[in-house]
């Protein structure tokens, strides 16, 4: 079956990213940050791979400390992140190892690695382990702004002709806001739950109602399936 390829991480990645040096000072990081509006940085070492990553999370502790110094409690040098508090440098306040995924990966991939470790973003790189983009979640969700119009199209190329050619032409497709509703008669009612998988997999599909039902005079419609979202 002719099925588009899904979507990987090179799609949508930022490129070039924006990033730091394991030498670049802590206020440099902190107006690099702002700047670019961005909440954290791959830190890349000079051979263009990912030596760890600074967030906002890893230079908060800073300000934490010198509020704690100030009322005199001792609290803020239990535990590690004094270390990071008293950092000046990339490589002093970074997370590392780094959290990476390949260029390579699909989207839902970098979404699984991403809830998993709870970050909001990845470094992307190479076969060669070099940088060579940024994702987040938000780029995640560009597959979220295809046009209905493209949807409907992929819908009837990939799965209508091909589960159901002798009724394709019969088959109606519409797609409003990524929902995709199918409706007509098939040959085959045990293929409709197959349709509304492959459906609900294809890139940019918010969910799935059928309305499909068998040719026979007796059968009825097949169920209807609303909820149809993709895990990603």
């Amino acid at each position: 079956m002719p099925v588009a390829a899904p979507h990987i991480v090179s799609d949508v990645m930022t490129a070039p990213a924006v990033v730091v040096g394991p030498d670049t000072p802590f206020k440099e990081i902190v107006c690099v940050m702002a700047r670019r509006h961005v909440s954290a940085v791959p830190v890349v070492s000079g051979d263009g791979r990912v030596a760890g990553v600074v967030s906002e999370a890893d230079l908060l502790p800073k300000e934490e400390f010198r509020c704690h110094e100030a009322a005199g409690s001792g609290r803020a040098r239990r535990g590690p992140e004094p270390v990071k508090a008293e950092g000046r440098t990339a490589q002093e306040v970074m997370t590392a190892p780094a959290i990476t995924v390949g260029a390579d990966r699909t989207l839902a991939q970098a979404a699984r690695l991403m809830a998993a470790h709870h970050v909001k973003r990845l470094p992307v790189i190479d076969d060669a382990g070099r940088l060579c983009g940024v994702v987040s979640r938000g780029d995640l969700l560009k597959v979220f702004l295809r046009r209905d119009e493209d949807i409907e199209e992929e819908v009837r190329r990939t799965v209508v002709s091909y589960l159901f050619p002798r009724h394709a032409h019969a088959i109606h497709v519409s797609v409003l806001n990524g929902v995709v509703t199918l409706r007509g008669p098939v040959h085959d009612t045990s293929l409709v739950w197959v349709a509304e998988r492959l459906v609900g997999g294809l890139e940019g599909v918010v969910g799935v109602e059928s309305r499909l039902r068998g040719e026979g005079p007796c059968t009825g419609p097949s169920r209807s399936r609303g909820d149809g979202r993709r895990g990603t």
